[in-house]
């Protein structure tokens, strides 16, 4: 599954209550973006959740 590779964010499971109070399983999925950065002096394409691009924890590439 799709995780950061700069924080490590991943899925993660939790359970959804409805009005009525049923429970039933859920998955958090990150909002994980593929950009072009640069990784040691490279230029690579990776995997990063958009709250480590707006924190610049990550130098894109242009």
């Amino acid at each position: 599954m799709a995780h950061c590779e700069v924080c490590g964010k991943g899925l993660s499971f939790g359970i959804k209550v409805s009005h009525s109070h049923r429970r039933s399983n859920r998955t958090w999925k990150p909002n994980v973006r593929k950009v072009k950065a640069i990784v040691s002096g490279t230029s690579k394409t990776v995997s990063v959740c958009t709250r480590c691009l707006r924190s610049n924890k990550v130098t894109r590439a242009v």
